[in-house]
């Protein structure tokens, strides 16, 4: 496996970031990590588990990501006696992540940590930063922890399989990076190779992942525990899309929550007079390029549970619910939205 960059940590510590040139490569590298290891897999993912490797398969979904598998997690960390510098391998997409992360900061107060990211939205966006955790009364990743993993690895070719939902989900979280981005080489990326990247070509898809970890990676290193509020401009369209997810029971997938929240955001900030018109429009323009449907509309019969989980999002400061909006390319704004202006642009 080639390192293609190493993230810098809080402490001095590191995660590596690796690429595999394909699925015999990574499982070769898998294997090498030794023999204290538990892989985290689920029955969509389980394939890529390297043979002989003590592993449990979960089920799918979002409705898995609770108490109840990271304990599934944990019991059998202890069955295999695993010591803290054991490592728990997750192999699947943000879920799956999500959980070993979190149930590896858990196990004797931290084991080593290693993700293998199998969908286009886990590698650009659970893999790096350190955000664990697990969806609890009916609000998303509410309980949870910072934990870095030391390794993450990256087969572009875990890709070719995913359903196209599944892949344009991940756009999403791409596209989101691009207007972070303080440059525009990544919206100019998405903007010159649409069609290959909708084709999924190894190497265009490898490197738009690069790009889009680079943006990533630039707001984690200046933010590494979400204390400054700067990272928290990662969260651009999340606040409208989480509650739109909560409000649909998950049914609808994380990305597509994020575009429609990004939409959302850019509409309240023509509306407050922070986003300028003609940038507003460019971006919804790329967004609709992509094929992401971003005019759907909360009817006022579901408005109040859209509120109430809207104020459920855990990125509250001072008991307000601060929104990310965008004031041009790569500059996002953080900032408390009336109710009536989030009404406004969702209904």
């Amino acid at each position: 496996m080639d390192r293609i960059f190493s993230v810098p940590l809080k402490g001095g510590a590191y995660t590596e970031v690796y690429s595999a040139a394909c699925l015999e490569e990574m499982e070769k590298g898998l294997a090498e990590y030794g023999g204290s290891v538990l892989a985290v897999a689920d029955r969509n993912t389980e394939g890529y588990v390297p043979e002989g490797m003590p592993c449990l398969i979960l089920e799918p979904g979002e409705s898995e990501k609770n108490w109840h598998s990271v304990e599934m997690i944990l019991e059998k960390a202890l069955s295999l006696g695993m010591a803290r510098d054991s490592v728990f391998i997750g192999i699947g997409g943000g879920v799956v992540l999500d959980m070993t992360a979190f149930a590896a900061s858990l196990y004797m107060r931290g084991a080593r940590t290693v993700l293998v990211p199998t969908t286009l939205l886990s590698a650009v966006d659970a893999t790096l930063g350190g955000k664990t955790g697990i969806d609890y009364g009916g609000a998303k990743n509410i309980i949870g922890t910072f934990y870095p993993a030391e390794s993450v690895v990256i087969a572009p070719q875990t890709l070719r399989t995913l359903p196209d939902r599944e892949y344009r989900c991940g756009l999403g979280e791409v596209i989101k990076h691009a207007f972070l981005s303080h440059d525009r080489r990544l919206i100019g990326f998405l903007s010159k190779n649409r069609d290959g990247i909708i084709a999924r070509g190894d190497d265009l898809v490898f490197e738009m992942i690069r790009l889009s970890l680079e943006v990533k990676m630039d707001y984690i290193t200046r933010d590494p525990e979400e204390r400054k509020g700067i990272r928290s401009a990662l969260n651009l369209g999340h606040t409208f899309g989480h509650a739109l997810e909560a409000l649909e029971g998950f049914s609808i997938s994380h990305g597509e929550g994020v575009v429609w929240g990004m939409a959302r955001a850019f509409e309240a900030g023509r509306l407050l007079g922070i986003t300028p018109g003609g940038y507003a429009d460019a971006a919804l323009s790329l967004i609709s390029d992509y094929g992401f449907d971003t005019g759907r509309r909360i009817p006022a019969s579901s408005l109040d549970r859209f509120m109430e989980a809207i104020s459920k999002d855990k990125k509250k400061k001072g008991g307000s619910v601060r929104f990310v909006l965008m004031a041009g390319q790569g500059e996002p704004v953080l900032r408390p939205l009336d109710g009536e202006v989030v009404r406004s642009v969702v209904s």
